[in-house]
């Protein structure tokens, strides 16, 4: 049964009770990558394996995101910068212990986040869940694990690199 979350505004990123942070390199343009998020929602499934099925509602204002295993998310789009951010929050879910939920995708090149050479088009991209939820959902239950981790995006751009970034806390 979905349930409402509390609806959050977007600096709940930095006072959320749980905060992680994946950060990863690509190999595509902020461009494709961010068309990939906020465009081609129904494309998801192909480079996330989590996702069996994706769809843009609102006229692209929110997203609705079905997981395998069940879990419906409700999404509502909070900011859309094309090529560097894009963020979302979770309005309704059927996933349990859940009460807030928001996401926010940075997009950055790589050069600019990790000093030296990077390959020509290499993006980094860094995705930041922050949430409250009960006990039990906070140890970890919603995250994606090893099977559910993204994978080489075909769609998005030729050669782009597979990525499996591992949750760090922030302090």
């Amino acid at each position: 049964m979905a349930r409402r979350l509390r609806p959050v505004r977007l600096d709940f990123l930095d006072s959320a009770p749980l905060r992680l942070v994946f950060d990863t390199e690509v190999a595509a343009p902020p461009s494709a990558v961010y068309r990939a998020l906020a465009e081609d929602v129904a494309d998801s499934p192909s480079w996330f394996t989590a996702i069996a099925a994706a769809r843009s509602t609102a006229g692209g204002a929110g997203r609705e995101i079905r997981l395998r295993g069940g879990v419906v998310f409700q999404e509502r789009v909070m900011a859309t910068d094309p090529g560097e951010r894009y963020a979302y929050r979770v309005e309704e879910t059927n996933a349990p212990g859940v009460r807030a939920l928001v996401e926010e995708w940075l997009l950055a090149p790589a050069r600019d986040r990790h000093p030296g050479p990077v390959d020509a088009g290499g993006r980094g991209s860094r995705p930041v869940p922050a949430g409250d939820a009960a006990g039990e959902v906070r140890g970890g239950a919603l995250l994606p694990g090893r099977d559910a981790q993204p994978r080489r995006q075909s769609g998005v751009a030729p050669g782009a690199v597979t990525f499996r970034p591992a949750p760090t806390p922030v302090q």
